[in-house]
């Protein structure tokens, strides 16, 4: 039991040896690279997405208009049926 307890302990210093080793006061360079990249591209993501809202906005005007048209084309297509007494 006791030689358990002391292989746990040695684990445990090592662990927290590793631990404390493995921290820094600050990024690295390469993770301050690969911040200053993901950034680049959640910029470019935001600015591709203005651009398709701004082209969905498009079609929806563009659909909005020809269904317009079509139901004047139907509204006048039915005052010739009525006319013509069909």
């Amino acid at each position: 039991m006791v030689k358990n307890m002391k292989s746990f302990i040695a684990a445990a210093v090592l662990v927290g040896a590793g631990m404390v080793a493995g921290c820094s006061s600050g990024p690295s360079a390469e993770q301050l690279a690969q911040l200053e990249n993901m950034k680049q591209q959640a910029k470019s993501l935001s600015s591709q997405l203005q651009d398709k809202q701004r082209q969905k906005g498009d079609l929806e005007k563009q659909i909005a208009a020809k269904n317009g048209k079509l139901q004047q084309c139907q509204a006048d297509q039915d005052a010739v049926k009525k006319a013509l007494g069909k």
